[in-house]
């Protein structure tokens, strides 16, 4: 089955991905180090048993000393995939293990997912009553209702872990936190106002606990299924949960309930919200059309009958997105710092305040980074934050933990909550943050991207997945025969729209000709017949031109090539920016934390002089990525000892910045540890920059690459990079056999600096 425009990938990506390296998502990865015969001996037989006996004596201990306290178990039984219905255990472990990687990545929660092959929900619940013991908490998920009712209620009754179905919750939480701010800014007061609730499954019925725990009155609520109101009295279609929510009242359709209403909450179908009816509606009427994927009334329709209607939608292409994301992760971190017992109505109202909060707040400069530029203000198209925003992670975790503490289900208190608010930052990975805002920031900006070895299958579909995603215009250079062969062998039609460019282009072959055999008949000699050679026969050369002839806005090559062979057939093309030198700079992403390390990839031996340069263009690009620059002068000596002369070469780069007056911090010459280990602060007082450095310059090539191609093999390491600096055109080389993900990245750069930097100055 081919996928159409609007998808991002084809069906045969989507199982290559799933079974690309390793299959599936997730691993198990060992904490402690498992070296030698000593670490064996601690970590099983016979040093296991000494935590053992202290977990027996107290099993409180078992936080202390297993992963307990940091595990959260997601388990389904497959009766509710995405809205696919049940199709077994088995088939919902791709959906179980996705969310197991979404709590690692939003709050370095580490989940297991666990499948049960049973529709009974009494044999379920004492399958997780029986493992429970092992998790500080339990994520239900895609379990049909009225099972998962039945399920949590009874495991909230007999566990003393967190117990969480984020189809129900998770849904609540978002749409209170968005209910506040409607509310706030239309000026209507929530003990007063009239909602109404079309749907009855189980996310609908938890939107209407949470409202009603809000400070929604009970009678002023209206719920409606399939066959209408549900009212006190009615038999039909009704179960404990739905009654519940029955009112006195006789109204019994949409069209009766909807009149003078506040609040519409959609949690049905498509279509189940007419103009017309919107129109009945009180002033300032907020609307939350949430049904996936596609709400029960579009934006567009609304605005078309009110302009005065405050709108959500489920949907990530309009504003006011209602997604979980924003949710479930930083709750359940909240409540495992606590070790809460429950999660409560309490924290669930507090993590909604927290949320609604947030948005009101003005957005600062590294969160604008963050979200691609924009800066957004609190008003009807952003009552809900953005789930690019890194602010999350360090306020909702801590309003949940203050209710579990307040409501007394904590049984670990948080002393200093500003210290956890600082310990949460570090827990956020950011580059993937970073990729995020650049994206975020280019989709609307569309640039031109060359991707100079169209025929290579990780940079077709680069190539593809930048299009799909909507992230630029991808221009590829090759043979059209045979990159419509690769991009049936993915999985596309062979007639997939995507520009597709070579040297038969005879207009724009004369074009580049001219223009190089310009630049290069004083530089190099070079006659027009060997520049027509050089553009008819590479594809970087080609690619170049291109750039530097205004016909694409930045380009991405290599991963066919040596970096260098790649970089010499660019210089031939474009010149360093005037004034500048052109470096490697690569972002380096471990456990959290993120540096940048330059140069990697172009000056084999930098002079005192070219160090201090790269040191200064680092901190610019940097900055243009959200971070406050701190620079270490990075050697195999700290602050002179011992002194060498390689030494003394740094040491005089330091000197050359101190004279030029730059606007950010640092200092060298120091070892990488000294630089980036907060411990050797008490040893190095005097320095701001020992155990701060996000900004590393290395003495030489040959240093830097080692280091982080050793870092990136070796280690729990991500890298991207290196980044081309100083170029005087925004191109990058992807480093040879990179990733599909690689070169997309190094696609979005080009894309972002060609928006952000402002070339014409050359």
């Amino acid at each position: 089955m081919k996928k159409t425009k609007t998808d991002h990938y084809t069906d045969k990506e989507a199982l290559e991905f799933h079974s690309y390296n390793k299959p599936g998502k997730i691993e198990i990865n060992s904490s402690k180090p498992m070296t030698t015969k000593r670490d064996l001996a601690l970590a099983y037989s016979p040093g296991v048993a000494v935590p053992v006996k202290a977990i027996y004596q107290n099993p409180e201990a078992a936080y202390d000393y297993t992963s307990k306290g940091n595990l959260v178990a997601v388990i389904s039984n497959g009766s509710a995939i995405l809205g696919m219905g049940n199709l077994g255990a088995l088939a919902s472990k791709p959906v179980m293990e996705g969310k197991a990687v979404l709590f690692k990545r939003f709050a370095d929660i580490d989940s297991i997912d666990l499948e049960i092959d049973s529709n009974d929900s009494n044999e379920i619940i004492n399958s997780i009553k029986n493992f429970a013991c092992s998790f500080g908490g339990i994520n239900l998920e895609d379990i049909a209702a009225p099972d998962c009712f039945i399920i949590e209620e009874k495991l909230k009754e007999i566990l003393d872990i967190p117990v969480f179905h984020d189809d129900q919750h998770g849904t609540a939480i978002i749409t209170t936190a968005a209910l506040i701010n409607a509310l706030d800014i239309s000026g209507k007061s929530i003990k007063d106002i009239k909602v109404v609730v079309n749907g009855a499954g189980a996310s609908a019925i938890a939107c209407t606990n949470l409202f009603k725990n809000s400070g929604v009155a009970n009678e002023n609520i209206i719920m409606l299924d399939r066959k209408g109101v549900i009212f006190r009295g009615r038999t039909e279609g009704m179960d404990q949960w739905k009654s519940m929510h029955a009112i006195d009242t006789k109204k019994r359709t949409l069209e009766d309930a909807i009149k003078g209403a506040d609040v519409f909450l959609g949690l049905s179908a498509k279509g189940a919200l007419k103009k017309e009816l919107v129109k009945s509606m009180a002033k300032n009427p907020i609307i939350f059309a949430c049904a996936n994927p596609d709400p029960e009334i579009t934006p567009e329709e609304i605005m078309e009958v009110r302009d005065d209607a405050i709108i959500a939608t489920g949907r990530s292409d309009y504003p006011n997105q209602v997604n979980n994301l924003i949710g479930f992760p930083y709750i359940f971190r909240g409540a495992l710092d606590v070790r809460a017992k429950t999660i409560n109505e309490k924290m669930k109202v507090a993590a909604a305040n927290a949320i609604a909060k947030l948005a009101r707040q003005d957005v600062p400069d590294e969160v604008v980074a963050a979200m691609g530029g924009d800066r957004p203000k609190y008003g009807k198209d952003y009552i809900i934050p953005s789930t690019f925003d890194p602010r999350l992670i360090s306020e909702i975790p801590v309003a949940v933990a203050k209710a579990a503490m307040d409501s007394g289900v904590a049984r670990k208190d948080i002393k200093d909550f500003e210290v956890y608010k600082e310990q949460l930052k570090q827990r956020l990975n950011p580059s993937v943050t970073i990729m995020q805002g650049i994206n975020s920031h280019i989709k609307k900006n569309q640039k031109r991207i060359v991707f100079a070895d169209g025929e290579d299958e990780n940079t077709l579909k680069a190539a593809i997945a930048f299009k799909n995603s909507k992230l630029g215009i991808p221009i590829l250079v090759g043979k059209k025969e045979k990159i419509r062969e690769q991009i049936n062998k993915i999985g596309y039609s062979d007639d997939f729209d995507i520009e597709i460019i070579n040297s038969q282009d005879t207009k724009k072959r004369q074009k580049y000709v001219s223009y190089l055999f310009k630049k290069m008949q004083r530089e190099q000699g070079l006659l027009e017949r060997d520049c027509d050679r050089l553009v008819r026969n590479d594809r970087v050369i080609w690619a170049s031109c291109m750039v530097a002839c205004g016909d694409a806005d930045g380009a991405v090559t290599g991963n066919t090539r040596r970096f260098g062979a790649s970089l010499d057939k660019i210089k031939q093309v474009v010149n360093p920016r005037p004034g500048e030198i052109m470096f490697g700079l690569n972002m380096v992403v471990y456990k959290g934390k993120t540096i940048f390390v330059g140069d990697t990839s172009v000056n084999e031996y930098p002079s005192s002089e070219e160090l201090a340069e790269i040191a200064i263009s680092s901190s610019r690009v940097v900055k243009l990525f959200g971070f406050v620059p701190k620079v270490a002068f990075v050697s195999h000596s700290t602050f002179g000892q011992p002194l060498t002369s390689r030494t003394k070469h740094i040491k005089k780069a330091v000197e050359i910045l101190k004279n030029k007056n730059v606007d950010f911090e640092f200092d060298g010459d120091m070892q990488p540890d000294v630089a980036l280990n907060a411990e050797y602060k008490e040893l190095y007082p005097f320095s701001n920059i020992v155990g701060n450095a996000n900004i590393l310059i290395m003495p030489g090539q040959h240093s830097a690459a080692i280091s982080y191609k050793m870092m990136k093999t070796l280690g729990e390491t991500k890298v991207i990079g290196p980044l081309l600096i100083g170029l005087g055109q925004p191109i990058e080389i992807a480093p040879l056999r990179s990733s599909t993900s690689e070169i997309i990245n190094l696609a979005s750069v080009a894309a972002y600096s060609a928006d952000v930097i402002d070339y014409k100055k050359n």
